[in-house]
């Protein structure tokens, strides 16, 4: 649980975190005072950051220097201090203006976002392009490997192809595996997964597992990347002082580049079904190693039931969060009303 912080300890907070987003240096008692005109003392702000550190929202990365914001600091600063934010009217006037000029083309809508998004956030943008939510079951196919192997080929809507290697718990016959799938294709042909969850659960256990890995496998289509991925603005990112070291670059940069590790992070990442709605993930969240010194500002956009992408942007976790969620809460609301517009056409 989050510790209840004073007002003033709020203050001291926000303030600091604002001095160091913008400077890239530790904040000191006396320059923060001077700075913002605070009608307290510096040695009142030094006893509220002292508290402050020790509730690890701050910490001191040298003894006589000032103290900088945490990852736990950044979080209270995201969900309790900083607010709704939004794009200034022209800014979005102008956005739109871009992409009404883009005509109904997909294609050109994702480069155009990415670019926006980058140059907005002074960040690297990430955006896939919008995919059916729609996945529906064509056939499946159990093969006895070895022993207790069996290879599940399960084919989706549109063609796609998913195998996956199972390890049964005692050994089952290939007429037993295929009398299966043959239940589970005249059953489930034709249907999304929430209408197979829906069927009456069948007698045989290992039908029952299986279909239980088939809607898993289903779930897991509909959450993953699909189509082409569109990315700008890797400079800003790799301009920033905290990527200055070799290491800490090409970390940012295997996110960036290596699908596989995005999809993970894209599909694990529980994003709310409401185009506009924000998920803020600060220092990996103690599951990407990669994430450690990033930021990612991720948003859900299209028609909610017909098709849907994400976009979002990587930075340095001592990111501009008011400007950034703002940006991509407008690219996200914007890009669904042109996909529902397009989806929609009569």
């Amino acid at each position: 649980m989050e510790t209840e912080l004073t007002e003033r300890q709020k203050l001291v907070l926000a303030l600091v975190i604002r001095d160091y987003i913008e400077t890239a240096q530790p904040v000191g008692s006396v320059s923060l005072v001077e700075r913002y005109k605070l009608d307290f003392s510096s040695a009142t702000v030094r006893n509220d950051m002292v508290t402050l550190t020790e509730l690890d929202y701050l910490r001191q990365p040298h003894t006589s220097a000032g103290r900088v914001p945490t990852e736990e600091g950044y979080r209270y600063f995201v969900r309790q201090l900083m607010g709704h934010t939004d794009l200034p009217a022209p800014t979005k006037r102008t956005i739109i203006h871009q992409f009404y000029q883009a005509g109904v083309d997909v294609d050109r809508w994702m480069h155009l976002a990415a670019s926006v998004l980058a140059h907005q956030a002074q960040a690297a943008s990430l955006i896939t392009a919008p995919h059916p939510e729609r996945v529906v079951f064509k056939h499946l196919e159990l093969i006895r490997t070895h022993g207790r192997q069996v290879l599940m080929v399960l084919v989706l809507s549109g063609g796609e192809v998913n195998q996956q290697m199972l390890s049964l718990a005692e050994p089952v016959s290939q007429d037993q595996l295929s009398a299966v799938a043959q239940r589970i294709n005249q059953n489930c042909a034709g249907l999304a997964v929430t209408a197979i969850e829906g069927l009456k659960q069948p007698s045989d256990a290992l039908e029952q597992d299986i279909l239980k890995l088939v809607t898993t496998e289903m779930q897991r289509s509909i959450r993953v990347v699909a189509g082409e991925l569109y990315r700008d603005g890797l400079t800003h990112v790799l301009a920033e002082p905290e990527f200055g070291e070799r290491a800490f670059a090409r970390r940012a940069l295997r996110l960036l580049e290596e699908r596989p590790l995005l999809e993970d992070l894209l599909s694990r990442t529980v994003l709310t079904d409401d185009p506009g709605g924000v998920q803020v993930l600060i220092g990996g969240e103690g599951t990407w190693e990669e994430l450690r010194e990033c930021s990612v500002v991720l948003a859900r956009y299209g028609a909610p039931g017909l098709a849907t992408g994400t976009l979002g942007v990587l930075g340095p976790m001592r990111m501009p969060y008011g400007r950034t969620i703002s940006t991509v809460r407008f690219m996200a609301g914007l890009l669904s009303d042109l996909v529902e517009d397009m989806l929609t056409e009569d």
